[in-house]
């Protein structure tokens, strides 16, 4: 390869899968750069408690799980640098990647940007977001001590984030589409013990009212078709999410969603261009698999690496 690229790899994301790679990048000695948009961290950051990781059997809190994450990553000798990718393309083998502040190129990119939480896209959503709707439990759960709110959801962050903000607010209205919940089986324990959830089965929020804040969600049973209108304070939702992948302006194969295909060494449908994590096409979000998935790609990355500048 004639022309020199600024890094051997440059890692988009810093949550655990991109601080991942990060460490195990500069203990194989490549001139690496994770370049992150916001604060380094993730989801994971805004955990309340995770209980799933290996080495914590008394659990540990998002917060403090990737500050060690950021730690260790920078006691390698990790460059993070805070900026946003605007675009990814190839050029004569290269990979070039606008960001907010300037253009920069290397031999191999791991995209580990994440997802954004899906918006429900009914009526009020938008024009309370930040006056009572909320997709962050444990950013806001505490603006809502003693009240009544909803959350939207079945999956395990709905029902880890009810069950956190039953340590603040009087009452959770659970509000689920089906008629049982996907979490996991010991998080459904704990919801069902709870006293200050209540969950609608089979149930859709159809929208959101007030004057100058969140009063009340209407809701309609899907086998009954019959509406209802909760008062409510707050309205937490966790519909799922997009993956972070919009910056991508060379063609890549992308499932139905977004979701980035890769083979078993997390490298996409480009050569050299890997994905690892939650914006990853995978049957399973979680830090450990988002941290097994970097370990594999910087393998990956690095034998591409050496043939690339042969």
């Amino acid at each position: 390869m004639t022309i020199k690229p600024d890094y051997d790899l440059i890692i988009i994301g810093g949550g655990p899968a991109g601080l991942t790679a990060g460490v195990y990048a500069m203990r194989a000695r490549l001139k690496c750069l994770l370049i992150e948009k916001m604060v380094p961290g993730g989801s994971a950051l805004i955990t309340d408690w995770v209980e799933n990781y290996p080495g914590f059997p008394d659990g540990i809190s998002g917060a403090d799980l990737t500050d060690r994450f950021i730690k260790q990553a920078k006691r390698f000798g990790l460059k993070i640098e805070n900026e946003a990718a605007e675009a990814l393309w190839l050029d004569d083998g290269l990979k070039k990647i606008s960001t907010d502040q300037r253009l920069i190129t290397a031999a191999s990119v791991i995209i580990a940007s994440g997802t954004s939480p899906k918006k429900l896209g009914i009526e009020g959503e938008k024009s309370f977001y930040g006056k009572g709707v909320s997709t962050c439990a444990t950013c806001d759960g505490l603006f809502f001590r003693d009240k009544t709110v909803a959350a939207i959801g079945g999956g395990d962050s709905a029902v880890q984030e009810s069950i956190f903000l039953t340590k603040f607010v009087k009452k959770v209205w659970l509000i689920h589409r089906r008629d049982s919940l996907r979490a996991a089986k010991i998080l459904q324990e704990r919801a069902f013990k709870n006293d200050k959830i209540e969950i609608l089965w089979d149930t859709i929020p159809k929208k959101i009212s007030g004057k100058n804040s969140v009063e009340t969600l209407a809701v309609q049973n899907l086998k009954t078709e019959q509406m209802k209108d909760l008062s409510i304070d707050g309205c937490f939702i966790f519909a799922g999410t997009n993956p972070n992948t919009g910056f991508m302006v060379d063609p890549i194969k992308k499932d139905e969603n977004g979701f980035i295909y890769t083979d078993q060494n997390m490298e996409t449908s480009v050569k050299g261009l890997f994905c690892v994590g939650d914006a990853r096409q995978t049957p399973l979000r979680q830090i450990v698999t988002a941290a097994g998935d970097a370990a594999i790609a910087v393998m990956g990355a690095e034998k591409y690496i050496e043939n690339f500048y042969e």
